[in-house]
Order: C-alpha cells, then structure tokens, then sequence
C-alpha cells in the first residue's frame, strides 16, 4: 500500500537515531521512495553516508547550502513528498515544532510544509513527562501532527518508562494510516487480547501464559489496512499498538463491560485468552496462611465474551472471529466451538507447551469457516495478522 509513496525522514539527535536506519531499509523495501534529512545533532548518532546508501538518495542537512537552494530550495524540499517522518523526534525538535521556530533545515522544513507530518517522540523518560513537553504535545496534536510512541522500556541511560523510539513496524503501521486509503478504511473493527487476571485477593490472582502478542499484532495489521480499532486488553506483556483505541482492562467481567460499551464494529476478532473461571469468594485483604489448612476457593464461571457477542442479535457485528487455543483434538474441539459460540470463523492453534506458541513469537493456525478448515504454515504472529487482515478485509468490504 505504501509502494510510489514519496517520504521526507528527518533523523533528530538522540540515541535512537540508529533505529532510523531500520526504518528507512523496510521503508525501501516496501517501494518507498525516501529523501533522508539529518540534524546537526543527528549526525552525531548517524552518518550521512549510512543515510545515503540506504535511501539511494541525496542526504540533506544544511539551510544555508546555496547548491541545494539553487536545485532544490528548501520550500521545495519540504512540499516534495507524500508524508514529513520525523523519527527520532526529540525534546528540542518538539519543542521547535511547537513553538514555530525554524533555525536550521529539519525545523524550517517543518514550518514550510503543507504535507502531513508524523513524529515518533524519543528522549529520557523525566524529559518526556515534563510539562513542557506535555505542553509541546498537546500543541503538535492540536496542530494535527500524527504521533506514534513513544513506548514503555529500558533506556540507554539506564532508566525506565515512557521515551523509548516506537519500533519499526508501529512507526510502518502508523504512517499507513496516515496515507492510507486501505481496504479498511471507514470501517470499525473491535479486537480483544492478552490475558485476564481474576483475583483470589489483592495481591493472588488466576491467569494464563498468554503474552498479548498475537492480539496486538492483529490490531496493528487491520490499522495498517485504514481500519479504525478498538483494542480492548487485559494485562499483556508486550505494549498496545500504537494509533488504536486503547480499553486497558484487568477481568473478565471488565472485558465484557469494555466490549459491550464500545462503538458499534464491523467486524470483532476475539484474540484475547480470557479466564473460564473467577474466584466467587475472593478475600478483601490477603489470606493468610494458617494452621487452618488450605483455604478453601469458590470458582464460579466467568462470562462468555465471544458468545455474548456472536449471539448478540441487532447490533452484532458482521464478522465475528474467535480463537481456540487447544492442546488436544484442535481442529475437532475449535471446529465445536465455532457452532457452540456462535461465531463465524475460529482460529485455531495447538498450544501444547512443546510448540513454544503461547508467549511465543510465532504461531501455527488453522482458519476454520462454514466452508472448513484451512491450515496455514507456521510463520511469525506478525504475518499471521497481515494474513487474517487481509481475510477480514475481502469478507467485510
């Protein structure tokens, strides 16, 4: 979708400039035309040489270069492309954006154009939750500049939290969507994932091995086409996509409550592992062991969220996809559910623990349909997303 699109990258100065290099590989990879422009700063992280041979163009970094403004003048430059990239984008860079200053190419660029800019925010967790920087933000958003990140992690300054550079395939993602004009676009897609926790008291909870990962890249892939998503998740390992609506929720109960409040959808894919059973007689504060013995816990069953929605009559979505994560008989106990629930399509996975698919990087599913069951080949939960994307898109559009 991206291919013959035309991208103006500014690399900002910080750390994670080299990530820019990623950036721009999978950019060409996917027939993007790209013309790099490197700050001052940036040049510090990066070369522009690296730049230049990847992009397999011109490297831009100076204003005052009266070659370029001779050929290519900076007003030019900054209307020339499809989309503005700036990644990474830095505290100083924001705070020039949002307070119109233009003093060097990247900032002057900025200002001049009159194409869609998305930034991706990277810096020290105490820069990024700074009030100015919040303030810069607030300003950039209500200015209508795309953001994408940044997310939660480690930092190279040994720090933690917010300010790490989105990764690669967010920032993709995200500048899909903002050129995109996809399949989807239009078109509301609620998507469940991660775990639930049900507690047995404050700090004791049931769960499952479930890391979140293949339900986020789903949400990302129907982004991608245009859809609009609702990501509803309990408490996953990996973070939530970047560009969705995000419903962060802890229970079962929760999850179906987030669900039924959500906006009508087109179509809902229920990724999420949620728990068959909540504990009845959870304790207020901790138990405590005793001499008593063990205590003694109540299950009561939790609701079912995928039959609710499936056998919701009016407003029920057009599409409604579940997943079926067995250790036995797959394909016999998935293809049941699917009559069971209600729902229209079930993909199912065998999540035996020598598979390595629950918390895993990849997955190894089969789409069961009224028309059968199709198995296809074990590849990364990324590509299994862009696939059943793809199959959400012919089916609703």
């Amino acid at each position: 979708m991206l291919a013959n699109k035309h991208i103006l990258l500014i690399v900002g100065g910080g750390v994670a400039a080299f990530k820019s290099l990623d950036l721009l590989r999978r950019l060409r990879e996917q027939g993007v035309q790209v013309t790099p422009v490197l700050t001052k700063a940036g040049a510090e992280f990066v070369t522009p040489l690296s730049l230049s041979a990847l992009a397999a163009s011109k490297v831009y970094q100076d204003l005052f270069d009266l070659t370029d403004e001779a050929e290519m003048g900076h007003i030019e430059l900054s209307r020339a492309a499809d989309l503005i990239v700036v990644a990474p984008a830095t505290a100083d860079l924001m705070a020039k954006m949002a307070q119109g200053l233009a003093n060097d190419l990247a900032s002057t660029l900025l200002l001049a154009t009159d194409k869609p800019v998305l930034v991706a925010p990277s810096m020290n967790v105490r820069m990024w939750e700074h009030p100015a920087t919040q303030r810069n933000l607030a300003t950039l958003k209500k200015d209508g500049i795309f953001v994408v990140g940044p997310d939660d992690g480690a930092m190279a300054c040994g720090e933690f939290g917010p300010g790490r550079l989105a990764e690669t395939p967010d920032i993709i993602a995200a500048i899909d969507r903002v050129l995109g004009d996809g399949p989807l676009k239009g078109k509301h897609i609620l998507v469940t994932s991660g775990p639930t926790h049900e507690p047995i008291d404050p700090v004791r909870y049931i769960a499952n091995r479930s890391s979140g990962a293949q339900g986020t890249a789903i949400a990302q892939a129907l982004a991608a086409l245009g859809a609009d998503v609702t990501f509803v998740t309990g408490p996953a390992d990996v973070p939530p996509p970047a560009g969705v609506r995000v419903l962060p929720v802890t229970t079962a109960k929760q999850m179906l409550d987030a669900v039924l409040d959500a906006p009508p959808a087109d179509a809902a894919v229920f990724a999420a592992a949620v728990a068959d059973w909540h504990v009845a007689n959870a304790g207020d504060s901790k138990i405590k062991k005793d001499k008593a013995g063990l205590p003694r816990l109540e299950f009561a069953e939790n609701p079912d969220i995928l039959a609710t929605i499936s056998q919701l009559g009016a407003g029920r979505p057009a599409l409604v996809v579940g997943f079926a994560a067995e250790t036995d008989d797959v394909i016999a106990n998935a293809t049941a559910k699917r009559l069971r629930k209600g729902c229209d399509w079930i993909v199912a996975n065998d999540v035996s623990p020598s598979t390595g698919i629950m918390g895993g990087t990849e997955n190894d599913v089969t789409l069961i349909t009224d028309s059968g069951a199709e198995d296809w080949p074990r590849m990364s939960k990324y590509e299994t997303a862009k696939e059943l994307a793809q199959r959400i898109a012919k089916a609703i559009t």
